[in-house]
């Protein structure tokens, strides 16, 4: 079975929103800075509840926040 990746782009959305911080965006979202700072670093993937919430304190959708990668399925090619 391939091993997903989540990885994301929430630290450059959080500059291009008036440079917010982890902690602001904690608290928007309700959960910790240092959860936020985990998220960011791929350590922790985040409750699906949680990504949205992201996504949305961000104004983006969930597809623009969070990406995911397969290792044994080259980008583009889904068969």
């Amino acid at each position: 079975m391939a091993k997903l990746r989540i990885t994301n782009t929430i630290r450059r959305l959080r500059f291009e929103n008036d440079e917010m911080t982890q902690q602001a965006l904690a608290e928007k979202v309700g959960c910790t800075r240092q959860t936020i700072a985990a998220i960011e670093k791929a350590k922790y993937s985040p409750s699906l509840e949680l990504a949205l919430l992201i996504a949305r304190a961000l104004g983006r959708p969930l597809d623009e926040v969070f990406m995911v990668e397969d290792d044994e399925c080259p980008p583009g090619d889904e068969g």
